[in-house]
């Protein structure tokens, strides 16, 4: 960490890692900062039992390793045991000695090899083939639902959870919550329930506040990281879809989808999501979020967007013109 960084620095980095813009050196900026300093080569890497290794080496590996076709899962930069899967399974075709380590020896074949073999975007086409495998119905699905339980936004973000659960409910899906009325799991926790289950897709709700009372309106937020050029394309692809519902079916702002790189979406496994349903701190969308009707729209707007998700292009309708009743004809039961 180099003390000596401005809040205009730190604000840069920020930006280019997709954190939190604050100019604040915080943890996750710390860490992020701590990662930066490995470049592939510059140290041996290996399956950890204690504290697992990451880093941008560990990035950049898993990278090059998905461009070979080797599955390491997503590019994380945290070295794991399907990463050291994917280095003996590389280990193994060009003839080294499979250990799991990728020390000197290793990153040579590496290097090798990236010059002459190039692909697609595996890891992606992985994550829309499964996708496309699961079929339209939303009855075999499995979703995970997280509400914040920041100050302000806790019963407002869960009764919007209760209400998208109980309409998934009703079509077939399974729905897990991360949390109760009344209890507040810490961030490693949510992803931990999440990973522990077959989940489909994750979708963690919360609101938004600012110091300037006109911000206002809906964002949603997927993984993606410009440093090291991977994303989600389902997180994507629903983050863009519940992000055109929302703004069709209610009066909230378009904030866009942006790709980001917090814990909650890099770390956890299935396709995810965060999404901001208004800010707080803006006498508009406040007003809106606490009248039973808005919340209902958004249940609705969450819904249309999860079953476009699942369906095929000739199958899928415009922005706004979905309805609940309509699902069934959609393929919601085939």
């Amino acid at each position: 960490m180099d003390p000596l960084l401005t809040p205009d620095q730190i604000r840069s980095f920020q930006q280019e890692r997709g954190l939190n813009v604050t100019g604040i050196l915080d943890l996750a900026t710390e860490r992020a900062l701590e990662d930066a300093r490995w470049k592939l080569g510059d140290r041996s890497l290996y399956l950890q039992s204690n504290s697992l290794m990451h880093g941008d080496d560990v990035a950049s590996l898993q990278s090059r390793l998905t461009d070979m076709g080797f599955d390491c899962g997503r590019v994380d930069g945290i070295y794991g045991p399907r990463t050291e899967n994917a280095i003996k399974d590389f280990q193994k075709s060009v003839g080294a000695k499979v250990d799991g380590r990728c020390g000197p020896e290793t990153i040579i074949g590496l290097i090798r090899l990236t010059k002459i073999v190039s692909g697609g975007a595996p890891a992606q086409l992985r994550e829309s083939a499964a996708v496309r495998t699961r079929g339209p119905a939303l009855a075999n699905k499995v979703i995970v639902l997280d509400p914040g339980s920041n100050p302000g936004e806790a019963e407002i973000v869960y009764d919007i959870a209760v209400r998208i659960e109980g309409r998934l409910l009703a079509l077939g899906a399974s729905v897990f919550l991360t949390r109760g009325p009344h209890n507040s799991p810490s961030e490693s926790e949510r992803i931990a329930f999440t990973n522990a289950n077959p989940t489909d897709l994750f979708i963690s709700l919360h609101t938004d506040t600012h110091a300037n009372p006109l911000a206002q309106g809906v964002a949603t937020y997927f993984y993606g990281s410009q440093a090291h050029g991977v994303h989600s394309v389902v997180g994507e692809r629903f983050a863009s879809l519940l992000q055109r519902e929302i703004s069709a079916r209610t009066s909230l702002l378009n904030c866009r989808s942006h790709p980001k790189t917090w814990d909650l979406l890099r770390l956890t496994q299935a396709p995810s999501i965060r999404v901001d349903c208004g800010y707080l701190s803006n006498s508009h969308d406040a007003k809106n979020l606490a009248t039973p009707e808005f919340r209902d729209a958004l249940a609705e707007a969450f819904i249309i967007a999860i079953q476009r998700l699942y369906l095929a292009a000739e199958d899928d309708a415009k922005t706004g013109t979905l309805r609940l009743s309509d699902l069934r004809s959609a393929g919601i039961r085939r």
